[in-house]
Order: structure tokens, then sequence, then C-alpha cells
């Protein structure tokens, strides 16, 4: 194997490291949300209501920015939003 083929061998098995590298920082790990937490939120960027088939209690993801720009996530209980709005 020659120098030229070893460098771009090499080349790519770093491309490829640091891809894998920016997919996993893209990954946000979510924390369960507890009673009295303290939330830095400055911006909300989405929310996910796990799926229900009538009313009750959901799994509820937040995703959102902290002050720092930190994209950052959290699961909690909220009611199921696909339920009627009668009593």
């Amino acid at each position: 194997m020659n120098w030229k083929n070893l460098s771009l061998a090499s080349l790519f098995a770093l491309l490829s490291v640091s891809a894998v590298a920016a997919n996993a920082q893209n990954e946000v790990k979510p924390a369960a949300y507890m009673y009295g937490d303290h939330l830095d939120i400055a911006k909300v960027l989405s929310i996910k209501e796990a799926s229900a088939s009538g009313c009750g209690i959901v799994q509820t993801r937040l995703t959102y920015l902290d002050s720092a720009g930190a994209t950052q996530a959290f699961d909690y209980g909220s009611y199921s939003q696909s339920c009627g709005q009668g009593n």
C-alpha cells in the first residue's frame, strides 16, 4: 500500500468518526421532570405527546433551548390532547 492510499484511508476514517460524533451530539437524552425542578427555557423547540387511544395521562416530551443555547429535553406526564372538550 502506498502513502497516497494510506492517507486517503486515514482521511475517510477521520471524517467517519467526526460524523458519528456530530450525530451523537444531536441526540438529546431527556430528563424526567420532577415537580419543583428549575427549568432554564429560553425557547421551546417542540412538544411531542405519546399517542393515546383515549383520555388520560400520557407521556409528553418538551425539547427546548436553554439560556446557553444548548438543546435540552425532559419528559413529563400530561393530560391527553386527543380527548374531547366535554366533561
